[in-house]
């Protein structure tokens, strides 16, 4: 039997799929008042007050925080991504932390797929020209950009939504797929006849290389200047993955010099970009405001999942996606 007793604080308006779950389930919701996030203090002083929270990136979940709300007795992201939660600080306090997997790796690799086509084909840069006027008489040699089919595609880190983008790039262009991984994918190897290699040889072979990794204190920065170096000069790279996996300083070094050639991107460090950062003005750079997971199916997913994550830890003790299942014994 759930607690109706129990109050979950919810941080911003997500999707009523999910918290229409947790109203018929019987828990009192406390939904946001405002748009913008909650300032740290605020958060920890309404956290004190509940007993769950219902939170997604915008939230910095810290030692600090968890010290303060050690009371809790679960947190539910709003994400696919936890880097924005101080994990070890959460188990430490024995608070299972749940994530929403799996529900936007199709929504995710569409923008990847999209992103390498736009930039490959300078999209975003010819539409803005039409905008300032500047459309002019057709030049045989000008804003030349470059073909897909049979190209090499590197995918750093070969997850859900890595593995999508690369079926993507197989079927639509028959590309030839590289990738790194922790392990080996032998089902991933024998469909798209994809070959796991080192993060050296990614770089040097790939036309495209696409970042689906997490963010961690191993993948952070990753892609840097030597990085950049080490890529071919005609490669576009393309991140959907977190912001500070690449080096902003460099990649925009490595475009302007021509180390490489374009880089299509649904992140940045920070985030929100700032509207005067060159990468917006480059010929050969897409940039989209991290709308990943943005579709109804997907974010309506999201939610149904946070909420099932919550539902089920009151109900059984368990969390059908959980980042630290042993605070849960399991």
């Amino acid at each position: 039997m759930t607690d109706l007793s129990k109050k979950i604080l919810v941080t911003r308006e997500f999707p009523r799929a999910g918290l229409e779950l947790l109203e018929q389930a019987g828990f009192k919701l406390t939904l946001p008042g405002q748009d913008d996030p909650m300032t740290p203090e605020a958060l920890i002083a309404a956290a004190q007050k509940h007993d769950a929270l219902m939170c997604t990136l915008t939230e910095k979940l810290d030692a600090a925080f968890f010290a303060a709300c050690s009371h809790l007795d679960l947190v539910s992201q709003f994400a696919v991504g936890f880097d924005n939660i101080d994990v070890a600080a959460a188990t430490a306090q024995g608070i299972p932390v749940g994530f929403t997997p799996e529900v936007m790796s199709d929504a995710t690799a569409d923008i990847a797929f999209g992103l390498m086509i736009a930039t490959a084909r300078k999209m975003f840069f010819l539409h803005k020209s039409i905008e300032k006027g500047e459309w002019g008489c057709f030049q045989p040699n000008r804003h030349l950009g470059m073909e897909l089919t049979g190209k090499t595609l590197g995918i750093y880190g070969m997850g859900r939504i890595g593995y999508k983008m690369a079926q993507r790039c197989k079927g639509a262009y028959n590309m030839d797929v590289l990738y790194t991984s922790r392990s080996p994918k032998p089902e991933m190897d024998a469909e798209l006849g994809a070959r796991r290699v080192s993060f050296d040889e990614l770089l040097e072979k790939s036309d495209v290389v696409s970042a689906h990794c997490v963010l961690s204190q191993e993948t952070r920065g990753i892609f840097n200047a030597d990085a950049f170096r080490r890529m071919k000069n005609s490669a576009i790279f393309i991140n959907t993955a977190r912001g500070p996996v690449h080096n902003e300083a460099d990649l925009i070094d490595a475009l302007t010099t021509g180390a490489i050639w374009g880089a299509g991107l649904d992140v940045s460090d920070p985030e929100p970009m700032d509207p005067a950062n060159p990468l917006l003005s480059m010929e050969t750079v897409c940039v989209l405001p991290h709308i990943g997971s943005a579709t109804q199916d997907s974010r309506n997913g999201m939610s149904v999942r946070a909420a099932e994550n919550i539902i089920a830890f009151y109900q059984t003790g368990k969390m059908p996606f959980v980042v630290n299942p042993e605070v849960l014994g399991g």
